[in-house]
């Protein structure tokens, strides 16, 4: 039997009334912006796995491909159009693997099982047919798009040294690809050359001069089959992109202690850094990108990326690539294995769907500093608001057993030894608090301000509105639950 939620325990209200509340104070130095997203931040993959790809004895993949996945679903539909719009990154570890059936291309196969090839799968093709339908479902809701490029075609693996891909990449393939896409007027925003093919390469990788040289005849492919700069993709290279997976196997069984560990979760900081001061200093006006992000590796975990507590994985690590000035963040998948935005058979959406949209419509581009008093269990990150006037924060509470009442100051611009100005607000604050259904984090029923988030009969994503809370009165961050807060009269410089 079915039920419907349509409201949240009153016992749980209770028993967090009950956790010790720790007093603190939240500095945000409004002046000037440390980072810059871009404004369509979030980002989601689709991926071109088949049903038959497989880990630690599980095939999670079902009919969720690129060249499976059934476009007419409602659910589905709705879910990417209310983000207005979803930038969707079309692309994973096969897309090398890939050829467009267009042009010199006659053959079209299917990804099969095989052993010694890159990443377990033989050859697998892009039908123009299938490329017109799912242009039409991106048309329809909205999509901005990123697509992954095939960056081996006409190379061959070395046979000296295992992984190495060796000789020029053959661009011909792509350009009947482009030139059909643009024949058709699909609106392609940009393109990424290879997955993961730099450095050791996963699977595969190619010299970094080999890359390079390879890049400048994408380049010029691009200049000249996009020759109004108004139809053009993004400039090349506009992005340096990188995947993220700090959390390791998907069969870990430490998964839950990792993600609630403060310590842990900062690690990942250095990479962000590392590839940023690689951008800074080669190219500052570049952006860099996460490109693919689900936390745990070969397809997520099955106990775990579904429920309320990835959220705290995944929020966090927006938050902390934003201040970083990665500009794009790409949650692996939208739709797909164990750490799927959505569920892939039901299509109804995880918890961590409602954390994206709430980041996507709340926290605009520019990134804001916040410092305050030691305790690693609470995270803090600020943007201006993306709908001005005003701040947006995000809070994310880790501890298991207390909770937070937080007050706000404003760092004043500089003079570092001056106190900082105590933020008295004079319009309702605009709170949105997400915790989980029965108050156990492994729910994946999420409860936005103690409304269980469930689609409606319609299969439309159900309202999300803030609750208006005085000014006068602390925020409050009831234990292991995340609040996005926007402050509409908070005075911040950089936002205005």
């Amino acid at each position: 039997m079915y039920f419907k939620f349509t409201f949240c325990p009153i016992i749980l209200l209770l028993w967090a009334s009950l956790s010790f509340a720790q007093n603190v104070n939240v500095v945000i130095h409004g002046a000037a912006s440390i980072a810059k997203t871009d404004d369509n931040f979030v980002c989601v993959t689709l991926d071109w796995w088949p049903a038959e790809k497989c880990d630690y004895n599980q095939c999670p993949w079902g009919k969720a491909g690129i060249l499976n996945l059934d476009l007419r679903y409602g659910a589905l539909i709705n879910a990417i159009k209310a983000f207005n719009p979803l930038r969707i990154k079309v692309g994973g570890s096969l897309q090398d693997n890939v050829v467009y059936k267009v042009g010199e291309v006659s053959s079209c196969p299917n990804f099969m099982k095989r052993e010694d090839s890159l990443f377990g799968f033989s050859q697998g093709c892009l039908s123009m047919e299938r490329w017109d339908q799912l242009n039409r479902f991106f048309n329809h809701t909205g999509v901005k798009l990123t697509f992954g490029l095939n960056a081996l075609f006409g190379r061959n693996e070395s046979q000296t040294e295992k992984g190495l891909w060796i000789g020029d990449w053959q661009p011909q393939n792509t350009r009947d690809f482009m030139q059909y896409t643009i024949s058709k007027g699909y609106k392609v925003d940009s393109y990424e050359f290879g997955n993961q093919l730099s450095g050791s390469g996963m699977g595969a990788k190619v010299d970094a001069k080999q890359y390079g040289k390879d890049v400048i005849v994408l380049k010029n492919l691009v200049k000249e089959l996009y020759a109004h700069p108004e139809t053009q993709p993004k400039g090349i290279v506009d992005g340096l992109t990188h995947h993220i997976y700090n959390l390791g196997p998907g069969d870990d069984p430490n998964m839950m202690n990792k993600i609630l560990d403060p310590s842990y979760l900062n690690q990942v900081s250095q990479t962000y850094k590392g590839v940023s001061d690689v951008v800074n200093k080669f190219r500052p006006q570049l952006g860099a990108w996460v490109s693919e992000s689900g936390g745990a590796l070969n397809g997520g975990s099955k106990d775990v990326s579904r429920t309320f507590a990835d959220g705290f994985w995944y929020l966090d690590q927006m938050g902390m690539a934003s201040t970083y000035d990665q500009k794009v963040f790409c949650r692996q998948a939208l739709i797909g294995g164990n750490y799927g935005l959505l569920n892939a058979t039901t299509f109804v959406p995880n918890p961590d769907y409602y954390g994206a949209l709430l980041w996507h419509r709340l926290m605009g581009s520019t990134v804001l500093a916040v410092t305050k008093e030691s305790d690693p269990d609470l995270r803090v990150y600020a943007h201006c608001a993306k709908k001005k006037p005003g701040v947006s924060l995000i809070f994310i509470n880790l501890s298991k057993d207390r909770s937070f009442n937080i007050t706000l100051s404003n760092a004043k611009p500089g003079d570092a030894g001056k106190p900082n100005y105590e933020f008295v607000g004079k319009q309702n604050r605009e709170e949105y608090h997400l915790r989980a259904l029965t108050g156990d984090i492994k729910d994946d029923i999420v409860c936005l301000n103690d409304v269980p988030m469930v689609q409606t009969d319609s299969e439309d994503i159900p309202a999300m509105d803030p609750k208006l809370v005085d000014a006068s009165t602390p925020i409050s961050i009831a234990a292991q639950s995340i609040a996005y807060v926007t402050i509409r009269d908070f005075e911040a410089p950089a936002c205005v």
